[in-house]
């Protein structure tokens, strides 16, 4: 139906108020009203939901949308109607002259999309209702539900395939924001979709800032950094559920409205606890992992993990709730190794052996992650197969304050040889805390059981403490000079890289444990606006959403109010361009604003803002590093990035990010050495239409011909021009 897709750009902003897409969301429902099966890998904020919701529009028939969650169907149905698009839901929720009503629409043709349960589709009724209702789109949302590998598995989900057999002709479309290859596959292949369209997203959240902070007195550490945002909404995540409500609890008494959430409350305190939430009316969320998903708060500006997560998938998921309408998102996990020990424990628990296993691995890379000097979103696009082609990504703790590092090879040698020591005496490996304990001379069972005081590196290591030892183990781990098996009792062993060092005595350099980095940087995504007028709209965006019974971004998402308190509109051709504006909101709320803001001047001056909001995240340093303005010194002698790759041993996105963090730190280069004139004019229209802070979307728009580097390096000269 490809006579469809010239209509697509005015029905988006007709209902959605949007003037462009975001990537991969046209080519995806281009595929999808060609009639083939698509599957989309889009992160939390990418805009999946439109790309099934506009195709609905684009053609007459009902599309059916599979959605796991009541609050989310209610969530987004509430959200479609408030924008003039006819659409409904059908679960439990529902009385049974309610559930009558809506039925008699559909059968009526009134609706445009309805979202359903997964275990309410194969009701020999509810099918016969399907056939007649012309249906032209099967999304299935949150779709690594039907994978057993994935992180929220739901065993209901894997009947959806047998829709296939009943509506052989209709296209499916799989929707979800994390999923590895192997979960991709699983999802595929369930689903049964055929030949499908296959299209994955950047991992990478430009928007959101990732720290990870040493625990202690996590309350504490909580508290200061709730009280520094005093306007800001966010979510709090527990790994126990008397944690969640003890945390809420202190929380409340210190004078911040919050919640607990957790499987075990009632349903119903738990639809209240989240609508408070989403309304508003609380600022926190305490939660086990049993909230977030597919909650469409756009507004969440932090996500803090008050104890280590079991995974990197689900920590990703989980943070991906921040930031969603594109606005800065903070994202703090608080750790201590304990954390990992208590952990531990609980997996020593679970029956099955192979559970135990991926369970124990699982945790060994979250806790890498969280001990890693490396740029954090490198690490995390890196689980998911992708690289970040950045050396700085600017928006992390590694990056905007790097930890110290000190010469640890004295360190290494006598970590390594005490694990030798053991193996040869014993002839099998022991855990890292055994380690520790000898190195650190304690006397327990173990130790003189296996006569491990006899050992020559018993007690030399009382210059660190035993959790300074566990570190540095850790990271020996990590660097790769020891293994650690992911059996029930882990064991160290020492690798080739291991062996080498420690017979070759090379130096080893080792990195200061996690501390809370002081310096503050701008963030990706920033909208600076007149704060004074964006705090009034807020209250009335409050008081609209009140009477309406509504969340308060049904009406507008804070980046439109950011963009009225920043553009000032006075009549409603302005206000229509106010990015969320469609024609049913710009009826209903445009007189309303308008006069809230010509109020607002008639007692304030406006202020006036750059031409463009979009900040670099710059990393606040005294001077370029020693190996950047290496880089440097050679551009300017006249090598090219390969020539200077080629010699120094790196390879050319490490250079591309010298260079870019050498002009964000204010020095000069001649961009013609890098970039043609006709490229720059075809880079500058792409951010244009992207945004700025938008890379990953320019280079898609690009046709991806250049490289993540260049375009960095290209906007970081366009800034300093700005």
């Amino acid at each position: 139906m490809k006579s469809a897709a010239p209509e697509l750009l005015p029905l988006l902003k007709r209902y959605f108020g949007f003037t462009s897409f975001r990537p991969l969301q046209k080519e995806i429902i281009r595929d999808s009203l060609d009639g083939k099966d698509v599957f989309a890998l889009l992160p939390t904020g990418g805009g999946k939901s439109l790309c099934f919701q506009l195709p609905a529009l684009a053609r007459d028939g009902l599309t059916v949308v599979v959605s796991p969650l009541i609050a989310l169907m209610k969530d987004q149905v509430d959200a479609l109607q408030a924008a003039g698009v006819p659409a409904t839901f059908l679960n439990s929720s529902l009385v049974a002259g309610e559930g009558r009503e809506r039925l008699r629409g559909l059968h009526n043709g009134e609706f445009r999309l309805l979202y359903v349960a997964p275990e309410r589709l194969m009701l020999s009724g509810f099918l016969e209702d399907l056939k007649r209702w012309n249906v032209q789109l099967i999304a299935i949302d949150e779709a690594h539900c039907i994978s057993e590998w994935g992180h929220d598995f739901r065993p209901e989900y894997r009947q959806i395939s047998e829709l296939r057999k009943h509506f052989p002709k209709v296209p499916f479309m799989a929707l979800t924001a994390t999923a590895t290859g192997r979960v991709r596959e699983d999802i595929i292949n369930h689903l049964q979709l055929r030949e499908p369209k296959c299209y994955v997203a950047s991992f990478n959240r430009p928007n959101l800032t990732y720290r990870v902070i040493a625990k202690n007195k996590p309350f504490d550490q909580l508290f200061e950094f709730l009280r520094a945002r005093p306007k800001e909404s966010g979510i709090v995540y527990c790994l126990s559920r008397k944690a969640t409500e003890s945390v809420a609890e202190r929380l409340n008494e210190n004078g911040i409205k919050a919640k607990p959430y957790h499987a075990g409350l009632t349903p119903k305190e738990r639809s209240d606890h989240q609508e408070l939430f989403l309304r508003d009316n609380i600022r926190v969320v305490c939660a086990t992992i049993a909230f977030g998903m597919g909650i469409n708060k756009p507004n969440v500006r932090f996500v803090v993990h008050y104890d280590l997560p079991k995974n990197i998938e689900g920590y990703y998921q989980e943070t991906g709730r921040a930031g969603r309408d594109g606005l800065p998102g903070e994202c703090v996990l608080l750790f201590s190794p304990g954390d990992a020990v208590k952990q531990t424990t609980f997996i020593d628990e679970k029956p099955n052996p192979q559970e135990r296993e991926i369970a124990r691995k699982q945790l060994q890379q979250m806790v890498h992650y969280a001990e890693c000097a490396a740029c954090r979103r490198t690490e995390l696009l890196a689980y998911f197969g992708e690289e970040f082609s950045a050396a700085d990504c600017g928006a992390c703790d590694n990056c905007i304050s790097p930890r110290a590092t000190f010469d640890g090879t004295l360190a290494a040698q006598k970590f390594l040889s005490c694990v030798y020591r053991i193996h040869e005496k014993n002839g099998f490996g022991v855990g890292l805390n055994h380690v520790v304990e000898v190195l650190t001379g304690a006397d327990t069972e173990k130790i003189r059981k296996w006569d491990h005081t006899e050992l020559s590196t018993y007690g030399i290591g009382k210059e660190h403490s035993r959790s300074e030892w566990a570190a540095i183990g850790r990271e020996l781990i990590r660097l790769g000079f020891l293994r650690q098996t992911a059996e029930k009792f882990s064991v160290l062993e020492i690798t080739n890289e291991g062996r080498a060092a420690l017979k070759e005595r090379k130096k080893i350099t080792l990195t200061k444990p996690v501390t809370a980095p002081a310096t503050k940087t701008h963030h990706v995504g920033e909208i600076t606006c007149d704060e004074a007028l964006f705090e009034r709209l807020r209250d009335l965006r409050k008081r609209l959403a009140d009477e309406r019974d509504v969340p308060a971004y049904i009406v507008f998402s804070d980046v439109a109010l950011r963009q009225m308190a920043r553009n000032y509109p006075e009549n409603e051709r302005d206000f229509a361009r106010i990015s969320g504006v469609g024609e049913k909101k710009l009826r209903e709320y445009g007189d309303v604003f308008l006069n809230e803001i010509a109020l607002h001047l008639a007692t304030n001056p406006r202020q006036i803002f750059a031409e463009d909001s979009f900040v670099v995240p710059v990393a606040q340093r005294s001077s370029l590093g020693d190996t950047a303005r290496e880089t440097l010194r050679r551009f300017r002698a006249g090598d090219s990035p390969q020539e200077i790759a080629a010699a120094r041993g790196l390879v050319i996105g490490t250079i591309y990010g010298h260079l870019a963090t050498a002009i964000e730190a204010g020095e000069a280069i001649d961009l013609a050495q890098l970039i043609s004139a006709e490229a720059q004019a075809e880079i500058t229209a792409a951010f244009k239409r992207t945004g700025w802070g938008n890379l990953v979307g320019a280079r898609t728009l690009l046709g991806e011909k250049y490289d993540y580097g260049l375009l960095r390096i290209f906007r970081a000269t366009a800034n300093v021009k700005r």
